[in-house]
């Protein structure tokens, strides 16, 4: 059985007023559009053409959700727990009500995601990069005192990741905070700063949104990570991240549990994400495509969910599948096929979904589709 998925885009902040209209091909609303959900999380069940949500066909159960993602200035830094970590916390806040706002665990599952640019570029921080290389990029800030804090910070012996993010979010530091800020706000408008050029002016356009902000200083301990149309980056639990802006397609966990860590008006748990925060430094691999082949997969260590990208030129791709299934269009004419002969059109940027005892799927047309399913 094949069924239609659309959704109204959420309204959040940090919404792009163009990009999610210009990938639809309509006219913008004049107001931010930040995410569309596929799935049936109850947070916002995707609609089912002809009647009803998708939680009434599936019973609630689709172990990931899909997301078309469109940000104009930064998300808030978060961080996920892993499912050990999820159930233990769901199980101490049994007691407070659902929409208590001092809940930090929503369910008991944790929450990796990865994320594809659509758009021709798309920033984000991904990790904590190597604190060796972060010193080096604070030689070329003025050595005001906050800078100079944040230098001995970093130094000292023990997890100085950790104890640095605790002591900038943890109130602490307001005057140090802006010294830091405005030191990088320099060094982003000079012509000396090299490789580290980029980040410097993407990090000064963070403090730009969020001025006074410490996360602007917790994001200075991230790596910088530019991905182009197609390329995608896997998010793994306990992994610090924000995305700064583009387009992309996002699929993740079924979970609602975030643990914030600056660049938000939203309740900040400092201990609570200092207990669950990886801290262990390095890059981010970043997935590109390779070859000719019409199918790129984008591997991921976890069950919950597979991803692959068809590019269709005119000639009929088929894809095994297991489990219940999305197709979401994103570019030009897209038709699936069951291997029933079931046939769906599906219009850019909604989704044909494919219950569960569908086999195989044949896309075809001329353009560019994502099929989401459950991992192996």
């Amino acid at each position: 059985m094949l069924l239609s998925l659309t959704n109204a885009p959420r309204d959040y902040a940090w919404g792009s007023d163009t990009l999610l209209a210009g990938l639809e091909g309509r006219t913008p609303t004049g107001v931010p559009e930040a995410e569309v959900w596929f799935g049936d999380h109850p947070g916002d069940p995707a609609d089912v053409a002809g009647d009803g949500t998708l939680d009434q066909v599936t019973g609630g159960t689709l172990p990931y959700l899909l997301k078309l993602l469109a940000a104009a200035r930064p998300l808030s830094i978060q961080v996920h727990p892993t499912i050990e970590q999820a159930r233990a916390g769901w199980e101490r806040e049994s007691g407070l009500p659902a929409d208590d706002p001092q809940r930090n665990y929503r369910d008991d599952n944790h929450k990796p995601e990865l994320i594809v640019a659509l758009s021709e570029r798309f920033e984000s921080l991904s990790g904590l990069r190597p604190v060796a290389d972060t010193l080096g990029l604070l030689e070329l800030l003025d050595g005001n005192d906050g800078v100079l804090r944040l230098r001995t910070h970093l130094s000292a012996d023990g997890d100085a990741l950790r104890d640095t993010i605790g002591w900038l979010l943890g109130g602490e530091a307001p005057q140090e905070v802006d010294d830091i800020i405005a030191a990088v706000v320099d060094a982003s408008g000079r012509t000396d700063t090299g490789e580290w050029a980029t980040t410097l002016r993407a990090i000064a356009g963070v403090a730009e949104n969020y001025p006074g902000d410490p996360g602007v200083v917790v994001a200075l301990l991230m790596n910088h990570v530019v991905l182009r149309r197609g390329e995608a980056v896997f998010l793994r639990a306990g992994l610090l991240h924000a995305y700064l802006s583009g387009l992309g397609v996002e699929i993740m966990a079924a979970s609602d549990n975030v643990l914030r860590g600056g660049l938000t008006p939203k309740r900040i748990d400092v201990d609570e994400l200092l207990a669950i925060l990886d801290t262990t430094p390095g890059e981010v691999p970043v997935q590109r495509p390779a070859g000719d082949d019409p199918v790129t997969p984008y591997p991921v260590p976890v069950p919950d969910f597979a991803l692959s990208r068809v590019a269709l030129d005119g000639a009929p791709v088929t894809v095994e599948v297991s489990g219940p299934t999305m197709v979401l269009a994103t570019a030009g004419d897209v038709t699936v096929t069951s291997a029933g002969g079931e046939e769906l059109a599906v219009a850019v940027g909604t989704v044909a979904f494919a219950s569960d005892g569908e086999s195989r799927l044949t896309l075809s047309g001329t353009g560019e589709a994502f099929v989401a399913s459950p991992g192996l």
